[in-house]
């Protein structure tokens, strides 16, 4: 660097691939440069702001973009940085936080804390207010695809009587209307349909479209009121968006790492997916046994009457696991990890809470009794 802050260095002028020596100077807000083997060129001003200067960096050459395509390229780091301060310039804020591991450990950590608060309270609460106002023909378009696709994984044609289907269809919806007198009840559909995959079950997509199978009907057929119960709760989902919620969740969720979701079709695309692998929240389980309690009661009906089904889902899953455990040994360890991953996550016999289940609802109280 010459003395009186100018600095020698080598000019590329955005039409040639030749390298040419140039002096740099910087006075007030212009950079002089001047061409060394054409002295009948004049002096080249160019306005700072419009240079796209060089971060500061440990190793590596600088080069500046000049404005009107030409670039300079200076080999030498440290002697460009002396030359820059000399000239009175300063990093900018970013850059300083760059250089410095303290700031970089303490946006680091702010970064962790935001991330970490986005995960805990944001996700749920953005995801619940876009679930909320999606509209409900998206929301029914959105359930009635994913029943279709379902339908075509899990689900065959119910061999219940026609009759047995009308009855419990006519007992949920007196339950629904004792319990919504004013007409405010969420649209529902129920559908029935055999699953040998699903077994006894029962779940909620968008849309209210409910699903019972054959085999839950078939396990609680001397208890119609639990086969009701097991509806309301259902309906619970439909009513509180839950199916849409996790959905809006999976795709905050995956955006937060970086995953580029495509444009609406490709969201579509991805909705039986994620509710073929994605279970409800805990928080959004027990709301909707709270809803069907509630539902229960509003008809006369004892709540407790739901501990039976989760009593029975706990003898035929104790009877399944005796059974499978000889046939485990004969198979191996591989294909009794393929048995345990055929499940339906969103549907009510999936989570592994049956016996918290029975004592909230054998021991539910209405509000004004507590």
């Amino acid at each position: 660097m010459r003395e009186g802050g100018a600095l020698e260095s080598l000019w590329f002028d955005g039409h040639s691939p030749k390298a040419r020596a140039v002096t740099l100077r910087i006075e007030g807000a212009q950079l002089h440069l001047r061409v060394h083997d054409d002295a009948t060129q004049a002096e080249r001003h160019y306005p700072l702001k419009r240079v796209r200067w060089p971060e500061r960096r440990t190793h590596g050459q600088r080069q500046a973009e000049l404005p009107d395509g030409g670039l300079i390229q200076h080999a030498n780091a440290a002697e460009w940085d002396a030359w820059w301060q000399a000239s009175g310039q300063r990093d900018s804020a970013v850059v300083g936080w760059m250089q410095s591991w303290r700031a970089t450990l303490v946006a680091l950590g702010g970064t962790v804390v935001f991330l970490a608060a986005a995960w805990v309270w944001g996700v749920p609460w953005l995801s619940q207010t876009i679930a909320h106002q999606i509209p409900d023909s998206l929301d029914t378009h959105i359930g009635r695809q994913s029943l279709q696709q379902l339908d075509r994984l899990f689900l065959k044609p119910s061999a219940l009587p026609q009759a047995q289907q009308d009855d419990l269809r006519k007992r949920f919806q007196a339950v629904v209307e004792n319990a919504h007198p004013q007409g405010d009840a969420p649209p529902w559909t129920l559908a029935f349909h055999a699953s040998s995959v699903l077994g006894a079950n029962a779940f909620a997509l968008p849309g209210g479209f409910i699903v019972i199978t054959d085999d839950l009907v078939k396990l609680l057929h001397d208890q119609p009121d639990a086969i009701v119960g097991v509806l309301a709760h259902e309906l619970g989902h439909v009513q509180h968006r839950d199916g849409l919620d996790m959905l809006v969740r999976a795709s905050l969720i995956s955006a937060m790492v970086g995953v580029v979701l495509g444009d609406a079709s490709g969201f579509l695309a991805t909705v039986p997916a994620t509710l073929a692998t994605q279970a409800y929240s805990r928080d959004a389980e027990r709301r909707a046994d709270a809803h069907a309690a509630r539902l229960l009661h509003r008809s006369g009906v004892s709540p407790a009457v739901m501990a039976v089904f989760f009593e029975r889902m706990l003898e035929e899953e104790s009877k399944e696991e005796g059974e499978r455990q000889p046939k485990r040994q004969e198979a191996g360890d591989g294909d009794s990890e393929k048995e345990r991953s055929v499940s339906l996550p969103i549907a009510i016999a999936s989570p592994p809470d049956h016996e918290e289940r029975i004592r909230y609802f054998r021991e539910w109280q209405p509000e004004e009794a507590r």
